[in-house]
């Protein structure tokens, strides 16, 4: 395993049309096939960092900030903000283009948590993420304070399980 990885790295730019099987009855796309969009770009961009198989353990603040109708163009970005031991985090930001106008929306943006694991299903180690820049040192920080309240948030919730 290499020693580290810079964000750039494993960055993924997917592009996609909304189709009429993405839409509901308005004619704008199913929130569920943006998630499905996201978390398809947050795997890939995890595994282009850890090299290994990754699955998701969470998506954090999908918020949907505008809608995205039939025939635009949506591109996902999506980028390693954080590594630890075996997880990490991926931002991902949605764009959405109307063709005919040349108007561009952001329109949705998440944090994942992807998991490097092996076939048995034991976590594996990711190479940690070595930032450069200062914006990429921000995302890092701010990126470790959110899994800092997941995993609070997480703990919360196997106490509540249990009892």
């Amino acid at each position: 395993m290499r020693s580290g990885k810079k964000p750039r790295e494993s960055w993924v730019e997917m592009t996609e049309i909304v189709l009429p099987q993405h839409t509901n009855g308005l004619g704008t796309v199913f929130g569920g096939v943006v998630v499905s969009w996201v978390d398809i770009a947050a795997a890939i961009c995890a595994q282009r960092h850890s090299e290994q198989i990754v699955v998701t353990a969470s998506i954090d603040a999908m918020h949907f900030l505008a809608p995205i109708r039939l025939g635009w163009v949506v591109n996902i970005k999506a980028s390693m903000n954080f590594v630890a031991h075996s997880s990490c985090e991926v931002g991902v930001k949605i764009m959405a283009e109307n063709p005919l106008t040349q108007e561009h929306h952001h329109t949705a943006s998440a944090y994942v948590t992807m998991v490097a694991l092996a076939r048995d299903g034991h976590a594996l180690t990711m190479p940690p993420l070595l930032a450069e820049t200062d914006d990429e040192k921000r995302r890092f920080r701010e990126a470790a304070e959110r899994r800092m309240t997941r995993l609070e948030l997480r703990d919360r919730l196997k106490k509540r399980h249990k009892g």
